[in-house]
């Protein structure tokens, strides 16, 4: 289980097409709670009859960025908009296992960045882990185009006070803190910029497991550069 063994922060940065959202979701289900989800997918396969100690062990929080709209400059109400259905909906699944109020919290919260941090806040208390899953997460930042302001507007999303990096280091948590987190993207250089350096977790980008697993090989690569 290499995910498990390592610092419980993963990226992994990969080329459109080449089964990032796949991989994401399948490792949703083999983490999430439900154990009867989990014995109707995995139960015939190897993981199922050798699973992890960790599986079916977290409260499974999905986002996908590249659904979002907006720019770099105008994203953060699509951020918003986006983020709040999908803790909502969260509140609503994982009901038995959270306090009565949880969704009414969550309501009175504004904003992306003080949901998240209501929900880790939350969760902590209930004993409850969270595995959060971020798919597309420079989404935005693969935008930038090579003109100054563009530049400005970048380096002040990753580098200053910028909601982008709020939302992933929050004002009670921090990046390093979840207990689970697996991100995945096209370029590692947007992590890099959102996380000083980035040098606690796992980036498994060059590993040839995981790109074997989702069919990135290099017979693959090589068809792609003659069609």
């Amino acid at each position: 289980p290499l995910i498990e063994r390592s610092a419980g922060i993963s990226s992994l940065s990969v080329h459109d097409v080449f089964g990032k959202s796949l991989t994401l979701n399948m490792l949703q289900h083999y983490y999430d709670g439900d154990r009867d989800k989990f014995d109707a997918l995995f139960g015939d396969l190897y993981i199922g009859k050798h699973p992890t100690d960790d599986r079916n062990s977290y409260l499974v929080l999905y986002l996908n960025f590249s659904g979002i709209t907006g720019e770099l400059h105008n994203y953060r109400s699509g951020l918003d908009a986006h983020c709040g259905i999908t803790f909502e909906n969260f509140c609503k699944i994982y009901a038995e296992y959270l306090p009565q109020d949880t969704l009414e919290g969550l309501c009175a919260a504004k904003g992306a960045v003080e949901q998240l941090d209501f929900l880790y806040q939350v969760c902590e208390r209930a004993g409850q882990k969270i595995y959060l899953f971020i798919d597309e997460y420079d989404h935005f930042t693969n935008a930038i185009l090579s003109d100054a302001d563009s530049l400005r507007r970048y380096t002040e999303e990753t580098h200053k006070e910028g909601y982008l990096r709020a939302f992933l280091q929050g004002k009670s948590r921090d990046l390093f803190q979840y207990q689970a987190l697996f991100i995945t993207g096209v370029s590692p250089v947007t992590m890099d910029d959102l996380t000083s350096g980035f040098n606690i977790g796992t980036n498994y980008s060059l590993s040839s497991k995981f790109n074997q697993m989702m069919g990135f090989t290099e017979a693959r690569y090589a068809k792609c550069w003659l069609i």
